[in-house]
């Protein structure tokens, strides 16, 4: 018989007091902090502020010595870790698909521990296959090594939702990923929290990925919290300079007055090109196994066009081209002000823009790139 759940839903995760050490080094430093059943809280710093050391006493993969964690008011150092494990996902960078296991018998790992028949594991693999937009038919019976960084990323994600917990842990599940795939990623991911409605610790050191996932944001350095709040508080409201530096926009700009498009953007290769009568599954297909989260669609009745993965995979059956299914983005020419381009991004709320040449493609202008190179 499958085991009981320990928790159907979260209404609250509390750390109180947290401390570890490493011989004479403080990983985590009498860390307090409360997470809200049903929102994404992110944990943000530099390396070795202890954001990671943090989330892994959630689960009891890293003991601390004093303080307490309690999830609904349960201390989990009265839970057996083992099913604390099995109550709550979790998905790191490195990912740790067993190589010699199928997609199946990797997401369904622990269903099959919990006594799950070989059915309702496949109709559970597909399901959580279909969230991640992989098609099942496609992928079920590959290996690891047959799958792209970015198709391995999104496995483990589905691995660790296998039981459907009510508690998601994410350890910088994105950040070995090409930066165009991972902006993506994050886009399709924040779409795949709503339909959850999970309670979500997500781990990152990257303050656009913060402000673009989080509800909230625990700012951590030196083994200590120094500020929690949403994006917007941190910005009007920063507790120190640390925060502000982190956080200030403004200061982003100063040095951009003089750049253009061209400076800023991120060239693109060939691989990043398909013809417009291309069919959508084989496109779909050459999207998943070169991990490109989006392409420049050459060749269409409107001109070039760009087709993000998402609906690639929306129209995977359908009798159709890329040319048919592929946007007109906003566009930017290389010798255009990088400030104009960042306010009509802001204005247009679209993350990114396609630069081009007179007629040729030449690159792709992230808005939340840009901002970061700046800092």
């Amino acid at each position: 018989m499958p085991s009981p759940r320990l928790f159907e839903r979260i209404d609250r995760v509390e750390l109180k007091n947290l401390i570890k050490r490493y011989g004479d080094s403080i990983a985590v430093d009498d860390l307090t902090l409360d997470v809200t059943g049903g929102e994404l809280l992110i944990l943000i710093g530099g390396s070795g502020s202890g954001k990671t050391t943090t989330l892994r006493m959630i689960n009891r993969l890293i003991e601390p010595e004093a303080g307490t964690v309690s999830i609904n008011g349960t201390d989990i150092r009265t839970v057996d870790p083992v099913a604390l494990r099995r109550n709550i996902g979790y998905v790191i960078q490195q990912i740790g698909l067993f190589p010699h296991m199928t997609v199946r018998d990797n997401i369904g790992l622990i269903p099959r521990l919990e006594g799950w028949d070989d059915a309702a594991i496949t109709t559970r693999v597909e399901v959580l296959l279909e969230l991640v937009d992989l098609p099942p038919e496609m992928f079920i019976d590959r290996y690891p090594r047959q799958l792209s960084g970015g198709q391995q990323q999104r496995i483990g994600l589905a691995r660790a939702l296998a039981m459907d917990p009510p508690l998601l842990l994410m350890d910088e599940p994105f950040g070995a990923l090409d930066p165009i795939l991972r902006k993506q990623l994050q886009e399709e991911f924040s779409k795949i929290k709503e339909d959850l409605g999970r309670t979500i610790v997500f781990v990152t050191h990257d303050i656009d990925e913060a402000f673009r996932l989080g509800d909230r944001i625990a700012i951590m350095h030196d083994a200590r919290i120094i500020q929690v709040g949403k994006p917007e508080e941190l910005i009007l409201d920063p507790a120190s300079d640390l925060v502000s530096k982190l956080v200030d926009a403004d200061r982003k700009f100063r040095h951009i007055d003089n750049l253009t498009v061209r400076d800023l953007m991120r060239p693109v290769t060939r691989r990043y090109f398909f013809e417009g009568g291309m069919p959508i599954g084989p496109a779909l297909l050459a999207m998943m196994e070169d991990d490109l989260g989006l392409v420049i669609v050459t060749d269409t009745a409107s001109g070039t066009g760009i087709l993000n993965r998402r609906d690639a995979f929306t129209h995977r059956n359908d009798p159709v081209t890329v040319g048919d299914v592929a946007r007109r983005p906003l566009v930017f020419a290389p010798g255009d002000s990088a400030t104009e381009a960042l306010r009509v991004l802001k204005r247009k709320k679209s993350p990114f823009a396609l630069v081009m040449d007179r007629e040729t493609p030449a690159g792709l202008f992230f808005s939340d790139e840009v901002l970061m190179r700046l800092i």
